[in-house]
Parts: structure tokens; C-alpha cells; sequence
């Protein structure tokens, strides 16, 4: 159905079970791939530990209100994590004090799940009007609006997979992404051969690493892949 509709990589946290499996089949009919907490003190770990397009927050949560787990994450999150509450609270001074310690949108319950999901393509897409066209670590710089990637001011000639590989550790730096993280970005739920990961990035260090002196895609055993930038900034 998505030609060219993102895949959302979406935490989801929320107490009410029947709320989050709602949620949980319509997004993920939509291909969008969703982690789960019913709490909030697991939500704000799993929010710090890992890559989301968007995080979608209940406020009324055991162990850690949503109030407090936008806050917390705000104060201690490198990166800005489109957040959109999710409550039955529906006054202004609820949306006030929603707004206020961070949340980027508020959706009150009863809500359409098309307008959940609509909510979140715009946040993702308006996070992402709001960064940089031209990311720069060191002597690389990805140019995501016209595709093109140059090294130490040489054009590197990727192919649309390898772009697309660079793009989710570029967004992610200095963040290590891990092959699972990666496969869910670029398949979603539908992961292709075990191999293929491998092949992409075999291709992606053969034009961006190997002609120069230092490689700069890295391999964190065990863990995933990041970009080692020696001379950030």
C-alpha cells in the first residue's frame, strides 16, 4: 500500500492493554513498527536506549506519570524525540501543561486511529523538515535533500540502500544502531535474506571507506554499526 510512505519506528506507552493493542494492529497493519511499555519508567528507558520516529505517551501511568517521563527525557535525551500525548485530560490546562515540559502534539481519548497515525507521519516528517538539509561529521557530509554524500569534499557515489544505511546512522550518531534496528528501518516487519545486511554494508565501505586512509563506517561487535568520526566537533 506504502510506495512511499515511511516506515514509523514508534514506541508506544500506554497502561490500558485494550488501548495499545488497538493501537498495535492498526499501525502495524500500516507497517509501522511498534515497541511497547506499560509503564513509564520502562518508557523513558526504552525512549533513551533506542532510535524512534515518534513516541506516543499516555499521561495517567504507573510508576512514572507521562508528564514526568516527557520531562525527563527532554532533560536527558542528545536528540529531539517527536512526542505526542495521548490522554482523556482535554482541558487547556492539561494541553498547557502537556505542552510545557515538552510534548510536541496532545491527542485526547476517544481519538481516530487514522488521526493517530496521521499525527504521527507529521510529526516524523515535521522533525525532520526541522533539522539540517546537510549533516557534517568530520570530513563526511550527507546531503538529505539532494541524496548526495561527499567525503573530504569528494562526491561518493552510494546507491539508494547505502544512502538510505547512512541516513539512519547519520540521524542516529553518535548512537550505535543495531542490525536489528537497522533491518526494522529499512524493512519493517518484513525482513529480507539474513545476508543482506551484510552485503550493503560490504557495498557502502567499498565507496565510503575504502579510498580513503580511515574508515569511518564502523562495526561495534556485537552491537551494531555507527559512523567514528574523528574529528567531531
Amino acid at each position: 500500500m506504502n510506495n512511499y510512505m515511511p516506515i514509523l519506528n514508534v514506541l508506544l506507552v500506554e497502561d490500558q492493554s485494550d488501548i495499545a493493542t488497538n493501537i498495535a494492529d492498526y499501525m502495524e497493519s500500516k507497517n509501522h513498527v511498534l515497541d511497547f511499555a506499560h509503564q513509564g519508567k520502562l518508557g523513558l528507558e526504552l525512549a533513551l536506549s533506542n532510535q524512534y520516529d515518534v513516541v506516543i505517551l499516555d499521561l495517567n501511568l504507573p510508576v512514572l506519570d507521562g508528564l514526568e517521563v516527557c520531562m525527563q527525557l527532554r532533560e536527558k535525551s542528545a536528540r529531539h524525540i517527536p512526542i505526542l500525548m495521548l490522554t482523556a485530560r482535554d482541558s487547556i490546562e492539561d494541553k498547557v501543561s502537556g505542552f510545557s515540559v515538552g510534548a510536541d502534539d496532545y491527542l485526547t481519548k476517544p481519538f481516530s486511529l487514522q488521526e493517530l497515525e496521521v499525527r504521527c507521519l507529521a510529526l516524523s516528517r515535521r522533525h525532520l523538515l526541522q533539522t539540517k538539509d546537510v549533516l557534517t561529521f568530520g570530513e563526511l557530509s550527507v546531503d538529505r535533500k539532494l541524496k548526495q554524500v561527499k567525503r573530504a569534499n569528494k562526491v561518493v557515489e552510494v546507491s539508494s540502500m547505502g544512502f538510505r544505511i547512512l541516513m539512519i546512522l547519520a540521524e542516529a550518531y553518535p548512537q550505535v544502531v543495531s542490525r536489528s534496528q537497522l533491518t526494522q528501518k529499512l524493512w519493517g516487519d518484513e525482513p529480507t535474506e539474513s545476508d543482506a545486511i551484510r552485503s550493503h554494508i560490504y557495498q557502502l565501505r567499498c565507496v565510503l571507506d575504502k579510498p580513503f586512509d580511515v574508515p569511518m563506517l564502523k562495526t561495534v561487535h556485537g552491537v551494531g554499526f555507527t559512523l567514528d568520526v574523528k574529528n567531531d566537533k
